[in-house]
């Protein structure tokens, strides 16, 4: 019998009840329709029994509800997301739903694929990492009154549900961490690019910076260059040709590049240069030396992120829903950043 599928129809028989009775049992609406005790667990009993399943499309066709959400961010394999997605799926199952996970790569296009086949295919909410031309599509979700939570960036003028780390605050600590430690020439390598998270980043910095009557060094790399392995040669020839102290990357992708670059160069290491990475990573406590980073609270982030989806999959007009949370990160000091000898 488990290997059989097993109908509802079939349980109705085998106890000589009606569908509608096992459907109002199966879908916990037995006390509500004044159904006995008794007979509401011979049904249960008996399900349990041959297995039963339900039908996944007919029960969505039926509520309108499929329990899957969409979880899609820039790139899966990207350490932070990939943690990210660990915790969501873990807290996702334990509220009775099922998530997508994808990637749109930073592409406009890709985005706008992977939403329409989702929005086909009924999930019940979108928990995205935009890409930087998505806010009419981002509106468009909204306006069909489809949950949609923005996460680790957002559209300033855009009215949407958002989870976000104060990126700003964060590199600012970091920076003046590493100023009051006596580095003075401090270089911040970023990707050009104009989404909110880069710009609070590198604005954090800037203001630590000028705080402190300092000069800045800035690199913008190109965000393909930055993920197709280009950025190495960018900042191989940027902290050559620059009088330096330290350096703050400003991704855990520019990070990886940065080590790279170190090691593949013979490059003055982080022995003596001092180093900050926004993102954190169970390598960087391992590392030689072990280095300074940007901590999210990635916990926190997933735990917000669900109680928000849920609280909106429960109203019947989530248009009117506008919610913003911002998380601080945590400076996890480590030797990379150590007190610079003058």
């Amino acid at each position: 019998m488990k290997n059989k599928t097993v109908s509802l129809k079939h349980i109705a028989e085998h106890l000589n009840i009606s569908v509608t009775t096992v459907s109002f049992v199966l879908n916990g609406k037995a006390k509500e329709k004044h159904i006995s005790e008794i007979l509401t667990q011979k049904v249960l009993d008996y399900a349990k029994k041959v297995n039963y399943k339900p039908n996944q499309l007919a029960q969505s066709l039926r509520t309108g509800k499929s329990k899957i959400l969409v979880f899609m961010v820039e790139d899966i394999s990207n350490y932070f997301f990939a943690k990210l997605a660990r915790i969501i799926e873990d807290i996702a199952y334990e509220k009775g739903y099922k998530v997508i996970f994808c990637s749109n790569e930073n592409d406009d296009t890709k985005s706008l694929d992977l939403i329409g086949l989702f929005k086909n295919r009924q999930v019940d909410g979108f928990i995205i990492v935009p890409s930087p031309g998505m806010k009419d599509m981002i509106a468009e979700l909204i306006e069909e009154n489809h949950p949609v939570i923005l996460l680790d960036r957002y559209f300033a003028d855009l009215e949407c549900n958002s989870v976000v780390i104060d990126d700003q605050k964060a590199t600012f600590e970091a920076t003046s961490h590493l100023i009051s430690n006596n580095y003075k020439k401090i270089a911040f390598i970023t990707t050009d690019s104009d989404q909110m998270q880069v710009q609070n980043r590198l604005l954090g910095y800037k203001n630590a910076i000028a705080a402190n009557k300092l000069e800045s060094h800035i690199l913008k790399i190109p965000y393909k260059d930055a993920k197709n392995g280009k950025a190495k040669n960018s900042i191989k020839n940027y902290l050559t040709s620059e009088d330096l102290d330290a350096v703050f990357f400003a991704t855990n992708y520019l990070t990886q590049s940065g080590l790279e670059t170190f090691k593949e160069n013979n490059l003055e290491s982080t022995h003596n240069l001092g180093m900050v990475a926004f993102g954190d990573n169970e390598l960087f406590k391992i590392y030689s030396p072990t280095i300074t980073a940007v901590s999210q609270p990635l916990e926190a982030i997933c735990q917000s992120l669900m109680e928000l989806m849920l609280m909106l999959l429960k109203q019947k007009n989530v248009k009117g829903i506008s919610k913003k949370i911002v998380l601080n990160a945590e400076l996890k000091v480590r030797e990379s950043s150590k007190k610079r000898l003058l």
